[in-house]
C-alpha cells in the first residue's frame, strides 16, 4: 500500500510538473496567440493598431497606457493647444535666452535638425506661415495667389537653422519671429513612442497606424509580414482604393502626396506642400511618396521633403541614406502615373 501511495505521489507531482510548465510556456508566448484591434482618437486624426499577443494578455490596460503617451505628446507638439510647449515656444519672443523643453520636444527636434540637414532645407518645420499664405492652413486667404513681395517678406522669416537646439534640452532663437509646426513628423514620433511602449509591454509583433504613418513590427498572426497599402494617388480615386502593396518588417513607413490637397486658378495647379527653400507650391510632377526606413519619424519627414526635390534629387538621396527606401509616383501632362523605386524597394506582385 505504501508503494502504492507513493507511485501514485510520484505521479502527481509529475503532472503537477508538466501542468506547471504548459503555463509556463502559455504565458512566455509559446502558447496560442490572438490578434487584438484596437483605435482611438489623436493629434486631430484616428490611430488604428494591431497585436499579436498571448491568449490572456491584457490589451485594455496596454490601450490606456497608449492613449496616456499620446496625450503627453500631444500637449507637447500642438499648435492647436495654447498651453502647448510647441506654442509657448511660438509665443516666446526673446532672442538667444533659452527655452526649456520636455524629452519628447528635444528629441523630436533633433530628429527635425537631421531631417533638415540631410534633406538640404527641403523639410523644414518653420514653414507654416508660408502654407498659411498659400491659404492651406488656418489663413482665410483660400485660392488666391499672393504677391511676390508678400512671399519674399515671409521668406526671410523662415528657416530652422533659426532655431537653436542646446544640450540639456534648451532651445534659443535666432529670430523673434520665427515659429515652430512639426505636424509633418509629429504623428511620426508618435507611432514610434506607441511601437517601443508595446514593445516594453512584452509584445513583439504588432502594427501601429497613426493618420498614414505606420510601424510594423515582427509578424502578422499567421507568420508572414505586415501588407501596407498604398492609395491610388489620383483625385478622383477611392480613398480606400490600393495602387501598391508593401510587404514591412520591423521598420517605419509613411506615405506624403499632393493629388487631394490643391487649388486651380487658370487651369495651373497649386500644391498644399511649400517649397522653403523659394516659398512656392512645388510643381515637379510628383503626386506620391513612400518611404520605408528605421523610424517613422524619419520616413515621415523625408516622404515630404522628398516631395519637394522631385523624384531625381529625392532618389538621389535616398540611395545614398542607410536603411532607407522609397517609392516615388509621378503624374505626367496627360494624366499617366509613372513609377519610380530606389535600389532597394520592393512592391509586392
Amino acid at each position: 500500500m505504501e508503494n502504492d501511495s507513493s507511485k501514485i505521489g510520484s505521479t502527481l507531482k509529475y503532472l503537477q510538473t508538466l501542468f506547471l510548465i504548459f503555463f509556463i510556456l502559455l504565458f512566455a508566448g509559446c502558447g496560442p496567440k490572438k490578434e487584438v484591434k484596437f483605435s482611438g482618437k489623436t493629434m486631430g486624426t484616428i490611430y488604428h493598431i494591431k497585436v499579436v499577443a498571448g491568449l490572456f494578455t491584457n490589451t485594455k490596460d496596454l490601450k490606456d497606457q497608449i492613449d496616456m503617451r499620446l496625450d503627453e505628446i500631444n500637449k507637447s507638439m500642438s499648435t492647436f493647444r495654447k498651453d502647448s510647449e510647441i506654442s509657448r515656444f511660438n509665443d516666446y519672443q526673446t532672442v538667444g535666452e533659452k527655452f526649456r523643453i520636455s524629452d519628447d520636444f528635444y528629441n523630436v527636434m533633433t530628429a527635425a535638425k537631421t531631417i533638415y540637414e540631410e534633406t538640404g532645407g527641403a523639410w523644414d518645420g518653420t514653414v507654416k506661415p508660408l502654407v498659411d499664405l498659400w491659404g492651406f492652413g488656418k489663413s482665410e486667404n483660400k485660392h488666391t495667389i499672393p504677391g511676390k513681395s508678400r512671399v519674399a517678406a515671409l521668406l526671410s522669416k523662415i528657416g530652422f537653422n533659426n532655431i537653436e537646439i542646446i544640450a540639456g534640452h534648451y532651445l534659443a532663437k535666432k529670430t523673434a519671429s520665427i515659429t515652430l509646426d512639426l505636424a509633418s513628423i509629429a504623428k511620426g514620433y508618435g507611432v514610434d513612442q506607441v511601437a517601443a511602449l508595446i514593445r516594453a509591454n512584452g509584445i513583439p509583433n504588432f502594427l501601429v497606424e497613426i493618420g498614414g504613418e505606420v510601424f510594423a513590427a515582427g509578424l502578422r498572426e499567421d507568420g508572414k509580414k505586415w501588407r501596407i497599402g498604398i492609395n491610388r494617388p489620383q483625385k478622383n480615386a477611392p480613398v480606400d482604393q490600393v495602387y501598391k502593396v508593401v510587404d514591412l518588417q520591423d521598420n517605419g513607413f509613411a506615405t506624403s502626396g499632393d493629388y487631394r490637397n490643391y487649388f486651380e486658378v487658370n487651369q495651373k495647379r497649386f500644391s498644399h506642400v511649400i517649397d522653403p527653400r523659394n516659398g512656392y507650391p512645388v510643381d515637379n510632377g510628383v503626386v506620391s511618396v513612400s518611404i520605408i526606413a528605421n523610424t517613422s519619424t524619419f520616413a515621415d519627414g523625408l516622404a515630404t521633403a522628398v516631395m519637394v526635390l522631385g523624384h531625381k534629387k529625392g532618389l538621389d538621396l535616398v540611395n545614398r541614406l542607410d536603411n532607407t527606401e522609397c517609392f516615388i509616383v509621378t503624374q505626367s501632362k496627360d494624366g499617366v502615373l509613372i513609377d519610380h523605386y530606389s535600389k532597394g524597394f520592393k512592391i509586392r506582385k
